[in-house]
């Protein structure tokens, strides 16, 4: 069994639409284990009940933004070790840099096309 088949992937992003590319992108690659969210605490929730390899999770959403969701990532036993993909329309360095100090694996700014997300996520979980 390849690795695109056995990578579980949670995308994390309270917009619709995003979800939808995201996910729509890496359907195309080949990943068939996709769980979705629409915020933080639901993609917690759910990590909890259905471990994930990797969280692809957007900064900006409400209540949680994707820092706070990576810190309590990180915070768990359970979950420290998960991979963690931030996408943003504002690659801010002191948003970058927070996020590496929590223990970010990559980030992605928006707009991102289809192999630059392929790009970073195998920077993360290898080739493909």
């Amino acid at each position: 069994m390849s690795l695109r088949e056995q990578l579980r992937i949670m995308v994390v992003d309270d917009m619709s639409t995003s979800r939808g590319l995201i996910t729509q992108a890496l359907d195309s690659m080949g990943i068939q284990n996709i769980a979705t969210a629409g915020d933080g605490r639901t993609a917690l929730a759910a990590i909890a009940q259905s471990p994930v390899h990797l969280v692809i999770s957007d900064y900006n959403m409400p209540e949680m933004d994707g820092l706070h969701l990576l810190h309590y990532l990180r915070s768990s036993p359970a979950t420290q070790k998960t991979g963690f993909l931030l996408i943003t329309g504002r690659a801010d360095p002191e948003i970058i840099n927070k996020g590496k100090q929590l223990g970010m694996n990559n980030f992605l700014a928006k707009p991102f096309q289809p192999v630059d997300l392929k790009t970073a996520i195998e920077a993360i979980v290898g080739r493909l």
